[in-house]
């Protein structure tokens, strides 16, 4: 199917594996871990990269590469690989492309498990890093570039901060500089933000998230310039951090619906946000398109809409702060997000547990600070969970 002529939404329904000779309208599960070749001229032909087609579901698979078109296409990106996990779709968008001597400057505000890659396991092989506050103009993260540098990552709004760069600039550096520029989309999804029009080479996601939407599946995918991907496919066909037949099944699926669900996202954040705000026992409301937040401005140019995570500061420290997330009744206690299902989490004894309480403050997060995903839920019977957890907590 040609691809131009449609509209994101439509692509995210549209792209389909080609049909079988049994006419399904819906694509099947290939749970297959291998494919046949019709004689030894055509498995040579496909061992030595002259035919394209699939060999083993390690390398390559009808789902996953129907989940890789269509998240390719929501990106504005030319090429994509999908992965078991959000965080092997990480390692992998540096792994594959960096080198021993390699430097990579970074955003401070990262995800606890993207943070220690690049200071426990990055540093192991010679790839060293340099942390910049993502608020930061661009003297100071262009100060940070060294002779070595090879990559800017970035992952814009951060997990569980919110804090957000500037695209622009760091695409408009990354392209003075001959830099690969490396951005976590995760938060955003593709339909609220598109870092490759801001000059990203490669966009990573956990599509355990919102792309996913219910909690269901594990898996991650890179997207990006196809000469970035092919190494990182490179890369994942001899490592093995296959996307599981059955996963990309779902995850495609789950596309068909990511705007009209984001949509109910955004619109319920926003509201309880803004709710959150008209209460003097919440010290501090983090959304990226409240006017109260910080980068607000640069939210509303690069986002089409302020996405599903909301955080907020209990009055009361961590005490209160634990003590309003045991008397929640409806929304959900878990470590994920982007679930139909609203859930809270309390990062810096879950996600961000790794980290030190300095490295913790650096990037926002106080002992006190719940991170909210919110779901699909009616936004009344959510606000009306937590109102009823504040309220029996005041002291």
């Amino acid at each position: 199917m040609a691809k131009k002529p449609f509209h994101p939404d439509t692509l995210a329904i549209r792209i389909q594996t080609d049909r079988s000779q049994h006419r399904e309208h819906a694509t099947p599960l290939f749970n297959t871990s291998s494919f046949v070749f019709n004689d030894a001229e055509q498995m040579r032909a496909l061992f030595a990269d002259e035919e394209d087609g699939h060999i083993y579901s390690r390398y390559s698979n009808p789902n996953g590469k129907e989940f890789e078109d269509k998240m390719a296409a929501l990106e504005g990106m030319e090429d994509g690989f999908a992965t078991a996990s959000g965080m092997a779709a990480v390692f992998a968008s540096m792994a594959a492309v960096l080198s021993h001597g390699d430097h990579v400057v970074a955003s401070r505000a990262l995800f606890g498990a993207s943070h220690s890659i690049l200071t426990n396991i990055m540093p192991r092989f010679g790839i060293s890093h340099t942390y910049v506050d993502p608020a930061e103009g661009e003297s100071v993260w262009e100060a940070a570039i060294q002779p070595n540098t090879k990559m800017i990552f970035a992952e814009t709004p951060s997990n569980p901060g919110l804090a957000l760069v500037d695209l622009t600039m760091l695409g408009k550096l990354a392209s003075k500089h001959d830099l690969m520029f490396n951005v976590d989309n995760c938060f955003a999804t593709p339909y609220l933000q598109n870092p490759g029009a801001f000059g990203a080479h490669l966009v990573s996601h956990s599509a355990t998230k919102f792309i996913d939407g219910q909690g269901r599946v594990l898996g991650g995918i890179v997207v990006g310039s196809a000469e970035l991907v092919g190494k990182v496919r490179a890369f994942c066909r001899a490592t093995g951090p296959a996307i599981a037949p059955f996963n990309a099944w779902i995850l495609s699926k789950s596309l068909e619906t990511l705007h009209v669900r984001m949509d109910r996202h955004c619109s319920n954040a926003l509201a309880l946000a803004t709710w959150l705000e008209t209460r003097s026992d919440i010290l501090r409301v983090n959304y990226p398109f409240l006017p109260s937040h910080p980068q607000h401005d640069l939210a509303k140019k690069q986002m089409r809409q302020g996405g599903g995570v909301v955080t907020c500061e209990v009055a009361g420290g961590i005490a209160r702060g634990r003590e309003f997330l045991n008397h929640l009744e409806m929304i959900s206690l878990s470590a994920n997000l982007g679930d139909s299902r609203s859930i809270a989490t309390h990062p810096a004894s879950t996600t961000h547990a790794k980290l030190s309480e300095e490295q913790r403050q650096a990037v926002g997060i106080t002992p006190g600070l719940v991170r909210i995903s919110v779901g699909l839920e009616h936004i009344s019977d959510i606000i009306a969970d937590v109102e009823a957890a504040l309220d029996h907590t005041k002291s």
